[in-house]
């Protein structure tokens, strides 16, 4: 996925703060969003605090036999100073980066789990 610099959140997303982009059988999915409850962003009444803002990617990449294969990356983007939080274009970037290693260090377990339960190989023939 390449950033773009037009967008406050370097990927342009939908009105529900989502993107999707899928090629080669693999789907990268990437969402921002807050736990704020209402429309507008509004501070915590406990806290005083505005909410944080959650970017969060996912890598999928889809096998035979409906098998999937998922990697997850989150990024936090803090409010700070009683200020709500500022979109931060390196947010999703950092956020996929986490995805793919994620995915990575799931293949290669996935990898070795098979390589344990395969069949040993038959003898030769004499």
């Amino acid at each position: 996925m390449n950033i773009d610099p037009t967008q406050p959140w370097g990927v342009a997303i939908d009105y529900a703060g989502r993107a999707v982009v899928s090629e080669n059988g693999h789907t990268l999915s990437v969402r921002v969003y807050d736990n704020s409850l209402g429309n507008t962003v509004q501070r915590d009444p406990v806290t005083g605090q505005y909410p944080a803002v959650y970017v969060t990617a996912e890598v999928t990449e889809k096998g035979t036999g409906d098998a999937v294969l998922r990697g997850s990356g989150l990024v936090i983007v803090d409010a700070k100073d009683g200020a709500p939080a500022v979109p931060d274009q390196t947010a999703a970037q950092r956020a996929v980066t986490a995805a793919l290693a994620d995915f990575e260090s799931r293949r290669a377990a996935y990898a070795a789990l098979c390589a344990t339960w395969a069949p040993p190989a038959p003898a030769p023939a004499p």
